[in-house]
């Protein structure tokens, strides 16, 4: 079985081809600069072939009709048929309350998911246009809904609530949804793996946007980031959590409108904000060793905040027994996964700092022997996720 995953932006589309036998990807590629001039498709396949294609594509249709091309190309393509794609997973951002779980696409839940674009107007209308899109040029082929949140819809009502109105959350469906769902489901499943039948996992995506996940016996039970991707921790650009009654303030100090404030959180905020440099962890490391006192600022609060919540979510899982990180801050910076960690003894964490500044890639322990909680890297694999999910439906379904 042949999985094409599919990730789509709103002027990009991010494509794998993966072989469900031994879960290999086969091909992977992304179209840039849909909608605009100057549009180019580049691709790798799994034995180094490229191929760059620079075709202007005024729509996902043509996106996606490119993508065909390229996986058909005699030379540098991966597959001889159409006919041997069993089925395509899109990353669908939200599922509102809604789904539950992954979905083949039909009418009736395509136009459920087209009411709740307001929930993710940013993401959700590109995600349903390359939907209609594949459906147009793939016809017959099953396409699949794997949603950001549904991983995190097994939380039960007293964490994902607001202390606000009921009848406010019964109208508006106001509350908290969680998202980076692929990345918290699949890290934790292999955590799982390797510790067997211990129950309590924290999951730490870290990268420009980040969330943390409580996860007990495979479900989530609390997550971070809330109504929209902006609450929680502090991330590349995004503020994270604030008290609102300072949002108000800082939007009449600015003189800027509410939307115009959203995005401000959003854009300009976070490490950035805090460092005024950049919202490269890459960077600030640079700049804080060589003394820029604002780099180093937006490091330790980074860091702080994620330990504060590994802190929360032991307490509500009564207890931890690993924990996780990946993304690119959490898989390729030593220097937060150290202030994170540190004086972390108390949780039953004995944290090996060598290891940790060691650390060359793959999935690593870095705790010593004998350690009561384990630490781990396990690099995501989110296209995986959903290739699993798709699979796993498509099977069922027939």
């Amino acid at each position: 079985m042949k999985i094409l995953v599919i990730n789509a932006g709103s002027s990009s589309l991010k494509y794998q081809l993966i072989d469900m036998t031994d879960e290999s990807c086969m091909v992977k590629g992304i179209c840039e600069r849909i909608g605009a001039k100057g549009g180019v498709l580049t691709q790798k396949t799994r034995e180094g072939k490229t191929l760059v294609i620079k075709k202007d594509m005024p729509t996902h249709t043509e996106a996606m009709q490119l993508v065909i091309d390229a996986m058909l190309d005699k030379e540098n393509g991966a597959i001889s048929s159409m006919a041997e794609i069993s089925a395509v997973g899109h990353r669908v951002l939200h599922g509102a309350e809604d789904f539950h779980s992954s979905i083949i696409f039909n009418e009736e839940n395509l136009k459920t998911c087209e009411k709740n674009i307001d929930l993710g107007p940013l993401h959700m209308p590109a995600n349903l246009a390359c939907v209609k899109s594949c459906m147009e040029v793939m016809p017959g082929i099953p396409m699949v809904a794997v949603f950001d949140t549904t991983f995190h819809s097994t939380m039960p009502q007293k964490a994902f609530m607001y202390a606000i109105p009921y009848s406010v959350y019964e109208k508006y469906k106001v509350r908290k949804y969680g998202f980076h769902g692929t990345s918290h489901k699949f890290v934790s499943e292999e955590a799982i793996k390797i510790i067997g039948e211990k129950k309590k996992i924290i999951t730490c995506h870290l990268g420009n946007g980040s969330s943390i996940a409580a996860v007990y016996d495979g479900k989530c039970v609390d997550t971070t980031m809330g109504f929209t991707p902006l609450e929680g921790l502090m991330m590349g650009t995004r503020s994270g959590d604030i008290d609102p009654a300072a949002v108000d303030f800082m939007r009449e100090k600015l003189g800027i409108s509410s939307a115009e404030m959203v995005q401000y959180l959003n854009k300009k905020c976070g490490m950035l904000g805090v460092s005024e440099l950049s919202s490269d962890c890459r960077d600030l490391t640079a700049a804080a060793e060589s003394g820029n006192e604002k780099a180093q600022l937006a490091l330790e609060m980074t860091a702080y905040r994620v330990k504060k919540y590994i802190g929360s979510f032991t307490a509500a899982l009564g207890g931890v027994d690993a924990i996780v990180f990946t993304g690119g801050i959490g898989e390729h910076s030593p220097l937060i996964r150290g202030l994170v960690m540190e004086n972390m003894e108390f949780l039953g964490v004995d944290f090996d700092k060598e290891k940790n500044d060691n650390y060359s890639g793959g999935i690593a322990d870095l705790t010593k022997t004998g350690s009561k909680v384990k630490v781990f890297i396990i690099p995501t694999n989110e296209e995986l996720s959903i290739a699993r999910e798709t699979a796993a439906l498509v099977k069922t379904a027939k």
